[in-house]
Parts: structure tokens; C-alpha cells; sequence
């Protein structure tokens, strides 16, 4: 049954007070197209609401249709149908994963929204031997890859700190975690991508086949094309892990052991360093999941009123390996200049350790504290720049880190291809800061408004002070600042949109280009 113009304005009544910001009443003709399309999937045109929604809780925007794809043809049928009723159509089309971008990036006002986790039909297939890899759907989500993975006794090499989000999704962006400054982002660990182009073709490319397109979509924020497969690298996978945090209260200490962890040969698994400011409790909440090395020590010391630094590593192992482990393990923490005595650890097993922010989440979701708004921040700071960056920052913008971590780890440069389409500072090591705030008020140092004003103070800062910055998951709002954010590097990315979506018609929530003003 087609939908009418009185069922969307109910729709959009119904929904108003629940954030909903914008509407667009789509054209009946465009509808009636929609549900003439041969699919093996189908079109919701009622139930939209949650298409409009995303984890950042900031900006809603609601579609005229999500599309549940039976097939990577479905896709392809959608794209091709928008594309061909030519510039003058404003319908746009936005793949949404597990909806978990921050600024509306995954969705679409008034047009098509694609659900990539109806995606069923490629299941994954592990490939082992000597390099070996999985053919896993844009829609997958990496947990679900890395159980597939493991029954073959192998794994990814790269992963994001939260697992559940989709495969598309991540290598749209980067993905970073601590893994990145062995192994590079996750879209440093791929071989083979299959994507859907704005003109509604199905593109297999690779380092060897159609690589103009394989590089610029990766990273490419959705502007090149539906990635509906991807070909992931793999290792074997570790059965178990010895997870360890340190304290620091000097900043240069913290940092520069950080760097001469990443470029040590013989060295952790995992490092991510966390910026801890004016907080209570802090060690006590460690005490539930670590074992410190004293307990006295541990019940006794004080975070509040302080600026403290956590160094959180990891060292992979199989139970007959232990001791050897224990060996490495104690060989580099010798070398660190942490606080004595704060040292906490805990054994847990692989998937537990890459899994950890699940069970965080499990728990926010039983208090209503999960679908709060979330105005993250997500910067990369040159190495250079970091400690003119931390003394602002940490000394005087922000006066605790009570709204939510605080991220802060270096990453080598040369793990990252400069040839694929994200944007990172040009010095060979560079820092990630994450400001991973929620804001559960309406007002008051919890609130978004309080957050944001932050926010925009740190990059005001940054700016002023030339430290060389570059967002991560980026949210501009004007061409000028897109412009800038690219660079040197803003004419060959418009020339992949012109190339393989002339007509802006996917990702229109990035808000980068808008339909038919590409020029």
C-alpha cells in the first residue's frame, strides 16, 4: 500500500517531540517509483522513525524510505532508480550500519535510507593459508567477524575500541584503536572491496583492479560508494591477554614512554593512553575488573583534584606462553617511568579484552544512560604540537573529565596509506584525542549546550595556536572548512565525487556536497 502525505505529517506530529528536527515531504511519485522496483528485499515507508536516529543524538533528519536489501542488487537497483531521474531530483540515498555516527552522517532528510544489516546474502567465508582473509558484508558487524574468525584460530589485525559496529561503516572513516600503531587503521588492513557506486554500479576494486575507487573509499565518508563486501586481513588470534593500566602525574613522562613503546620492536599489543581530570574514585572502579599491585596503596590514593595520565597495554598470549609473557611483559614495564605502585592488571581471554566496551554498554543501557546525546570530539594532534596542545586543554579549558574518557595515543605515520581518502597530520608520529563526552542534562556542566562551547574552545585553541590539527570523524558545516580540512587533497577527493556520484546523491548527512551544485 503506497503511503500517503497525511500519513507522513502524523508520522512527523507523532515523532516531533521525540528530537526529530527536520522533515521533508516527499514527492507521491517518487514513493510510487520506489515500490515498483523488483527487489528481493523491500521498502519500509512508515516505520522510519529509527532511521532517524543515531548515536550521537544530535541531529535528526527523517527519510521517506529505508530500504532492507535482500541483495548487493537491491542496492544497486535503488542507487541506479535515483541517479537515472537526474539532477533535478533532490533524492538522496545514506547507508546506515548500526547507526552509530554523531552528526546525522547515516541518515537522509526526505530520502532513502539503506538498513546494511538486512544484508544477509554474502555471509562471510574465512579463507586460510599464507595470507590468509575474510569476505565479510559492508552490513557485518566486526564482532560477528571476529566470531567467525576465531573458530579458523585467526582474527583481524586492526579493530576499533567498540566491535559493535558495521564493517562499511568503520572502513568509511579509518578505524582506530590500539592496535593502530602496529598495524595501521583498519583500512590499512584490507584487500579487495565491492562497492555500489552513486551510479548505481557493482565495482569490484583492489590495489591491482579499479584502485582509484578502492583508495578513495576508504576513508571516504560514504562519498564514493555503498561498500557492500570487503576482503579483510588476517593473523592469527591469541587465546588470551594480559591487560594491564599504569598511573603518571607528568605529562612529558607519559608521553614519551607512549613513543618509544610504539617504535620498539619487542613491545605491547595494545597501547592507548587516557587523560584523567579532577575525578573521584577512579581507582576503586579498576579495583572491580584489575588486580592492583597494592591494595593499600590502591584504597589510599587520591585522584580528585588532580590531572592524571593512565597508560592502559596489552600483551597477547597462549596459556603454554605464559611465562615467557610474563618475562616481555615485566622487561617493558621496566623501562616506563609510571607512578610506583600503580601498576593494575587482569588475564583475560581474546575476545573478552576486544569485547570490553559491551559490557560498559550493557550497563549504561540499564540505567536510560546509552541513548543520551554523545558530542564527541575526535582530533589528531602532530607530535610536535602535543604538549602546547595538553597545557590548554588539560590545564586551563577543561575543568574535570567527568562527562566522559578522554583518549589521548600516538600512532606511526608510515602504517597509514596516503593514498586512501582520510586526512591525517604530515608528521611521522601524530596523536589521537578523543573527547568522548555524553550529556544526560538539559543544562549545566552535563548538558550538550556546556559541552559543545568546550568543544568549540579546544578547536578555537587549536587553531589560533597553528597546532596543526585534524578532525577525526570531521563535521563541518561550510565548503570552506571542507576545503581546508582536505587541503592539497580537496581536488582529487571532488574529482572521485564527480567521477562516481555526479550527483551527490549518496551520503548526503556528511554534509560535504549538496545535489546538483557540484562543480
Amino acid at each position: 500500500m503506497k503511503p500517503s502525505v497525511l500519513q507522513y505529517l502524523n508520522l512527523f506530529l507523532l515523532f516531533a517531540f521525540g528530537g526529530v528536527t527536520t522533515i521533508h515531504v516527499p514527492d507521491q511519485d517518487v514513493l510510487v517509483s520506489l515500490c515498483k522496483l523488483p527487489l528481493d528485499g523491500h521498502f519500509s515507508f512508515h516505520d522510519v522513525s529509527t532511521a532517524a536516529w543515531d548515536f550521537g543524538n544530535l541531529s535528526s533528519f527523517m527519510p521517506a524510505a529505508v530500504l532492507h536489501p535482500g541483495s548487493v542488487d537491491d542496492i544497486a537497483t535503488t542507487v541506479r532508480h535515483v541517479f537515472l531521474r537526474g539532477e533535478h531530483s533532490m533524492l538522496t540515498v545514506a547507508a546506515r550500519g548500526h547507526g552509530h555516527s554523531l552528526r546525522g552522517q547515516c541518515q537522509a532528510a526526505g530520502g532513502i535510507v539503506i538498513k546494511m544489516e538486512s544484508l544477509q546474502t554474502a555471509r562471510m567465508k574465512v579463507h586460510s593459508g599464507a595470507s590468509p582473509y575474510i569476505d565479510a558484508s559492508g552490513g557485518e558487524l566486526w564482532i560477528n567477524v571476529l566470531h567467525e574468525t576465531l573458530k579458523y584460530g585467526l582474527a583481524p589485525k586492526s579493530w576499533t575500541d567498540y566491535l559493535h559496529l558495521t564493517v562499511g561503516g568503520t572502513l568509511s572513516n579509518a578505524g582506530v584503536s590500539g592496535q593502530t600503531f602496529r598495524h595501521g587503521p583498519q583500512i590499512s588492513n584490507v584487500n579487495e572491496l565491492e562497492i555500489v557506486t552513486g551510479r548505481g554500479d557493482i565495482v569490484t576494486c583492489s590495489l591491482e583492479q579499479n584502485s582509484d575507487l578502492f583508495h578513495g573509499a576508504l576513508g571516504g565518508l560514504g562519498q564514493f560508494g555503498i561498500i557492500t563486501r570487503a576482503r579483510i586481513a588476517l593473523e592469527p588470534a591469541p587465546k588470551m591477554v594480559r591487560w594491564i593500566r599504569v598511573l603518571y602525574s607528568d605529562f612529558t613522562s607519559f608521553t614519551e614512554d607512549q613513543e618509544m613503546l610504539i617504535s620498539a620492536e619487542r613491545t605491547f599489543d595494545y597501547i592507548e593512553g587516557l587523560v584523567i581530570i579532577n575525578r573521584t574514585g577512579v581507582l576503586n572502579n579498576w579495583r572491580s575488573s584489575f588486580n592492583p599491585q597494592d591494595p593499600l596503596w590502591a584504597s589510599q590514593f587520591e585522584t580528585d583534584g588532580r590531572v592524571l595520565f593512565c597508560l592502559e597495554m596489552t600483551k597477547n598470549y597462549n596459556p603454554e606462553e605464559a611465562d615467557n609473557m610474563e618475562q616481555e611483559v615485566n622487561n617493558l614495564l621496566y623501562q616506563l617511568r609510571y607512578i610506583p605502585l600503580s601498576l593494575f592488571h587482569t588475564d583475560v581471554t581474546y575476545i573478552e579484552f576486544l569485547d570490553r566496551v559491551h559490557a560498559s554498554e550493557a550497563k549504561l543501557r540499564a540505567k536510560g544512560m546509552w541513548e543520551v546525546p554523545h558530542p564527541w570530539l575526535n582530533l589528531m594532534i602532530p607530535k610536535s604540537s602535543i604538549h602546547s596542545f595538553a597545557r590548554e586543554v588539560f590545564g586551563n579549558i577543561l575543568e574535570d573529565s567527568n562527562n566522559g574518557p578522554i583518549l589521548l595515543y600516538p600512532v606511526n605515520r608510515f602504517r597509514w596509506d596516503n593514498r586512501t581518502s582520510v586526512v591525517i597530520p604530515d608528521e611521522e608520529v601524530f596523536y589521537l584525542v578523543g573527547f568522548l563526552s555524553s550529556a544526560p542534562s538539559l543544562s549545566g556542566p552535563h548538558s550538550v549546550e556546556h559541552t559543545l562551547n568546550l568543544h568549540r574552545q579546544i578547536i578555537e585553541f587549536s587553531y589560533k595556536a597553528g597546532i596543526g590539527v585534524k578532525q577525526y570523524l570531521p563535521n563541518y558545516n561550510t565548503e570552506q572548512e571542507w576545503k581546508a580540512h582536505f587541503g592539497a587533497r580537496w581536488e582529487t577527493f571532488q574529482q572521485r565525487k564527480n567521477a562516481y556520484d555526479p550527483l551527490a546523491i549518496l551520503a548526503p548527512g556528511q554534509g560535504i556536497f549538496q545535489k546538483a551544485s557540484l562543480t
